[in-house]
């Protein structure tokens, strides 16, 4: 088996972490992945390997981009932050205050708190809709804003999967007059100097990595209720992973799957959370904790704590995340981001090879107990 060696840079403390990430590309468990860790705005270890293909042709390089799936919902939750930082988006408004298409079928009382905290009814498309749908982000808004809620709004939690992106976005587009993408590439990933997209132009194309799609689901929707958000949800519609390696997909970046980018991309962003760099007050960051569901997640099926955009410590279900002011999402596959504001501690991992699961996999488990060893040590 051939490997390649890590590349990058590490502060000596994380010589565990570097020693961890190149026995997964040693045993293949890694196909091509990245690492990143900022401490108080500081890049402290910034570090790749393996390969950007399958037939392992080409090495996962330094700029070497990939579908990251759901650590997109931190981007975009982000610039809702951003928002809300600037004084053009109030939390506790009703979302129909700013986008007033959105009252119909019962949903007057969804404030925007609710989108951020997948709290708010609308996880997903009233069927049928197909792939194509929501790729059509217009109009599968505007389904959205006609439907009625699937549970009471405000109460429990239920993963917005696939349409947080064209929920916020939205609102991020009746504030500013800018698309979600539009919107974050000019205020937060430019003004960062991040490689991160939401709508990833085709004259980068050739720096993409595709994902290899995990073993199929065991998950058998049809042993759930038909009207369970669940089912509704996860099945509505059903993805295959290789749909990211489409131009389609990549071109309109959905806010709750389709970015693309790295783990210096992802860390460089998502630092913002942890030290504020230039953009959040600490009182915006201190609002992501303020409040929190605590509840077995109506799709997702574990108990899980969402603040407003976030997933927040939970040793009921991530016991991988340590407790504190730690908010935190992974993507599809095995991909993590966690910002942990107490110590001004962000930690990215960005992967080609996905895992069955949403929330984490083995080998981000081994990286995130490896961060923390170190700083523990």
């Amino acid at each position: 088996m051939t490997s390649t060696p890590v590349q990058g840079v590490a502060d000596e403390r994380f010589a565990a972490l570097r020693d961890a990430f190149q026995q997964h590309l040693d045993t293949a468990e890694e196909l091509g992945a990245s690492l990143a860790v900022v401490e108080h705005g500081t890049l402290v270890l910034d570090l790749w390997g393996g390969w950007a293909d399958q037939a392992r042709t080409t090495p996962w390089a330094a700029d070497t981009l990939t579908n990251v799936w759901s650590i997109s919902k931190t981007m975009t939750s982000l610039t809702a932050l951003l928002l809300v930082d600037r004084g053009l988006l109030d939390p506790d408004e009703p979302v129909g205050t700013y986008w007033p298409e959105f009252k119909a079928a019962g949903k007057e009382g969804v404030l925007v708190r609710h989108l951020l905290n997948h709290t708010s009814g609308v996880s997903g498309w009233d069927q049928p809709v197909t792939s194509d749908d929501i790729l059509d982000v217009p109009a599968a808004t505007a389904r959205l804003a006609a439907q009625a809620p699937w549970w009471p709004p405000g109460t429990l939690s239920g993963y917005h999967l696939l349409d947080y992106g064209h929920l916020v976005g939205e609102l991020v587009l009746r504030v500013t007059g800018r698309t979600l993408g539009e919107y974050f590439r000019t205020e937060i990933a430019e003004p960062l100097g991040a490689d991160f997209w939401l709508g990833l132009p085709a004259s980068q194309d050739g720096r993409v990595s595709h994902v290899v799609p995990p073993p199929p689901s065991q998950l058998d929707l049809s042993q759930l209720p038909p009207e369970s958000p669940a089912r509704r949800t996860l099945g509505g519609p059903g993805l295959d992973a290789s749909i990211t390696w489409t131009r389609a997909w990549k071109a309109v970046g959905i806010g709750a799957a389709g970015g693309h980018g790295n783990a210096r991309s992802v860390a460089t962003v998502q630092s913002v959370l942890t030290h504020g760099g230039g953009l959040l007050s600490p009182e915006t960051i201190d609002r992501v904790f303020a409040q929190h569901t605590d509840n077995v997640d109506l799709v997702l099926g574990v108990p899980l704590r969402f603040g407003l955009g976030y997933a927040v410590s939970n040793p009921a279900s991530t016991p991988y995340v340590p407790e504190g002011r730690v908010a935190f999402w992974g993507g599809w596959g095995g991909s993590l981001v966690v910002n942990d504001v107490d110590r001004g501690l962000t930690f990215a991992y960005v992967m080609n090879r996905m895992s069955p699961g949403i929330l984490g996999s083995p080998r981000s488990d081994a990286y995130l107990q490896a961060l923390y060893g170190s700083l523990d040590a």
